[in-house]
């Protein structure tokens, strides 16, 4: 079955007091519409792959077929990047979960020093790219990555990324990509990535429990 866009889960104003509403209109029926065409593109071209979600295809990079390794790697990896984007924010931000806070303070000294890492990471990003927040072997690690590059394909689990390509934030932001990223925090959907923490971590219990 052909990937299909996902719904945005609020209205394309709501965010209006970090992303101007023309921004997501154009970010998610254009540019996420264009990532899904290209990939469903691919993936007639090997129907034994059909059945395979977004996330099996992109930890699977490896053994995708060689002539459409690199559209699965760019365009699979835009689509899975943006679905969890849409789904990690939303107009009310609200608190991360008490077990997730605690896992923060452990490896990055407090919430704050965590986010300073991510903005780091999303300005010393050159070009297009995503600031994230994964786990890692069990652990909790920040890093970014260029294009559309998924987390996926090292075999890390995203848990929270920050698009830095100058379409999520140009219209508004133009080039202050600084002021883009310290306000993004205000729409974060903490719930859901807290969510995303315990999926995660519940596949390394026995990592996590040695950090």
């Amino acid at each position: 079955m052909p990937f299909e866009l996902p719904k945005l889960p609020y209205s394309f104003d709501a965010l209006e007091s970090v992303i101007d509403a023309k921004t997501m209109e154009i970010h998610h029926d254009k540019h996420h519409v264009a990532y899904i065409a290209k990939l469903n593109d691919a993936i007639a071209k090997h129907p034994e792959l059909a059945s395979k979600s977004v996330e099996e295809l992109l930890k699977d990079i490896n053994n995708i077929p060689e002539d459409i390794r690199t559209a699965v790697k760019n365009h699979g990896g835009g689509h899975a990047n943006h679905s969890m984007f849409w789904e990690i924010m939303t107009p009310t931000s609200g608190t991360p979960s008490e077990a997730f806070v605690a896992e923060i303070n452990k490896v990055f000294g407090s919430i704050d020093k965590m986010k300073e890492s991510i903005v780091l990471n999303g300005m010393s990003q050159f070009g297009s790219g995503w600031s994230w927040l994964v786990v890692s072997g069990g652990k909790l690690k920040v890093y970014a990555t260029a294009n559309q590059d998924s987390p996926l394909t090292s075999g890390d689990i995203p848990l929270l990324g920050i698009d830095v390509w100058e379409h999520a934030y140009y219209l508004k932001y133009q080039n202050k990509r600084d002021e883009y990223l310290k306000n993004w925090w205000n729409i974060v959907n903490w719930e859901d990535v807290s969510r995303r923490f315990d999926r995660a971590t519940l596949s390394f219990p026995r990592k996590r429990e040695s950090i």
